[in-house]
């Protein structure tokens, strides 16, 4: 059942009963207000009652793991999905073997693949939606290495007393490096450059 209509008093209370024969939430569907709620003519007793019409969505994570199958199948790669939910989004995590191509170098590949998921899924959504993709726990992988990263350039600096300025990375790469280097007292960072080559600097404070 893809479609029903429903009456009510009001319109909300039309949508209620809607989602009600359903068994979804509002977020599920797409609503048509058919007819508005109005007294009826000559004063006759009674209110004509409003009409919608709700159509139920497609899941949108759904059509991101179809995506993400397609592809997989598409570069001769045997993955599964694994969804779970998250206080800011949905996390589909990727799991079997040569994973590698779908991760690409320092997660480009990964990343790219992200950005067409949220796109594929919010297609098929009328609320904003926010997946991360992950692989085998990379990212989990990649920010304890960053941290690391971070804190033995920081030192570097601190020995030194001269500013090092790290490879590109991106926007959320560079995020991780500055949230790590805000508690110390020694140093400061901040980036410099353009995308896709901008780049944080460590320096003295």
């Amino acid at each position: 059942m893809n479609k029903v209509l429903a009456s009510g008093k009001t319109v909300e209370e039309a949508v209620r009963n809607g989602l009600t024969r359903l068994g979804v939430g509002e977020d599920r569907v797409k609503v048509t207000v058919l007819e508005q709620p109005a007294k009826r003519l000559f004063g006759l007793i009674g209110v004509k009652e409003a009409r919608v019409e709700l159509e139920l969505l497609r899941d949108a994570v759904d059509e991101s793991i179809a995506f993400l199958r397609e592809v997989s199948a598409a570069m001769s790669l045997s993955v599964t999905v694994e969804r779970s939910e998250k206080e800011d989004g949905v996390l589909l995590n990727l799991k079997g073997s040569d994973l590698g191509l779908l991760i690409g170098r320092r997660g480009q590949t990964l990343d790219s693949l992200q950005y067409l998921v949220n796109i594929v899924a919010n297609r098929h959504s009328n609320r904003h939606l926010r997946i991360v993709l992950d692989a085998e726990q990379f990212r989990e992988r990649r920010r304890q290495t960053l941290e690391a990263l971070a804190e033995r350039m920081a030192s570097r600096v601190i020995k030194t007393r001269k500013e090092i300025v790290l490879e590109p990375m991106t926007a959320q790469e560079r995020k991780i490096i500055h949230a790590r280097l805000q508690i110390n007292q020694q140093v400061r960072t901040y980036s410099q450059g353009d995308e896709p080559n901008r780049r944080i600097v460590i320096a003295l404070k």
